[in-house]
């Protein structure tokens, strides 16, 4: 990423999934299902090759936690670079839901029928 870029974080609902844009160029996403009406369920992440080592996927968990604390959701970490962002920054845990069996079982069951 060079100093002109910024990197862009948008929300893409018919994809469910966050998605961190630089110079107009898709460089990573987080992907998500929503459980109920209440909490969102995240369960994969990912950064390009090209745009590794950038920071950019911390910058756009951050965006996509702050974005489920607007809309008034909690949130489950399933993925693991999303728990591990949640160990480090305390200031989402009070938004966050632990995974549970009962959270793994749903989302194996929804993932499978897409």
């Amino acid at each position: 990423m060079s100093r002109t870029s910024h990197p862009v974080v948008e929300r893409a609902d018919e994809r469910h999934r966050y998605e961190i844009l630089v110079d107009g160029e898709l460089a990573g996403f987080t992907e998500y299902l929503d459980r109920g009406q209440t909490q969102r369920v995240f369960y994969h992440t990912e950064i390009g090759e090209a745009y590794a080592g950038q920071g950019l996927a911390g910058v756009l968990v951050e965006h996509a936690l702050t974005d489920v604390r607007e809309s008034g959701k909690r949130f489950v970490p399933v993925c693991p670079y999303v728990a591990k962002f949640l160990g480090k920054h305390e200031e989402f845990a009070d938004i966050a839901d632990p995974v549970t069996g009962e959270v793994t079982h749903w989302l194996k069951a929804e993932l499978a029928e897409q």
